[in-house]
């Protein structure tokens, strides 16, 4: 697929299934999440790959910090449920270093061009994927199952497979005028 078609064609696919990315597949979409732009070559990321067993733990995981959050039950069932949206799931997470010259800002942004250069890889081998977060990416609970300490970000759970839904072909041209100025 041309880069360029597949970036201004772009869109979010929240209905997948079997198959996932897998083997050489997910080794070039984790490898095109090492190359997302990175000042200071700090690599302010890393990525916990969530499939098979690992989707029963990461439901457990979410129905524990939906519970401590007071959810209700609707909650608590989403939360449970969530992970099984897709056959795998990336997670995200921004690993911040105090550093002279590159903010954590920069770090939050860059792990995040990380998540979109995934999706992209995910594409142009033919699957598709939706970035997702929440509230519960700020849960104490989630933070821990991720390592996450005081100064790391969950930037989101990317989740991949084989979309169920044909997308569109006809897409809406944006008008980029509201959002450009030429200074």
């Amino acid at each position: 697929m041309d880069a360029l078609e597949l970036l201004v064609n772009r869109r979010s696919a929240s209905r997948l299934a079997e198959p996932a990315p897998a083997g050489e597949q997910l080794d070039n979409i984790l490898r095109a999440g090492m190359r997302a732009p990175d000042h200071g070559t700090l690599q302010p990321w890393h990525f916990f790959v969530i499939e098979g067993q690992g989707r029963e733990r990461f439901s457990q995981t979410l129905e524990q910090a939906a519970t401590a959050a007071g959810q209700d039950e609707k909650g608590i069932e989403k939360a449970r449920t969530s992970p099984f949206r897709a056959p795998l799931i990336i997670a995200v997470v921004a690993k911040c270093e105090e550093h002279h010259k590159v903010p954590l800002w920069e770090q939050l942004l860059s792990a995040g061009c990380a998540v979109m250069a995934m999706q992209m890889a995910a594409l142009a081998q033919g699957f598709n994927g939706i970035w997702r977060t929440g509230p519960l990416t700020d849960s104490a609970v989630v933070r821990q199952a991720f390592d996450c300490r005081e100064q790391d970000k969950i930037v989101g759970f990317l989740y991949l497979g084989t979309p169920q839904l044909k997308a569109s072909t006809t897409v809406t041209v944006p008008d980029t005028t509201p959002f450009v100025t030429h200074f």
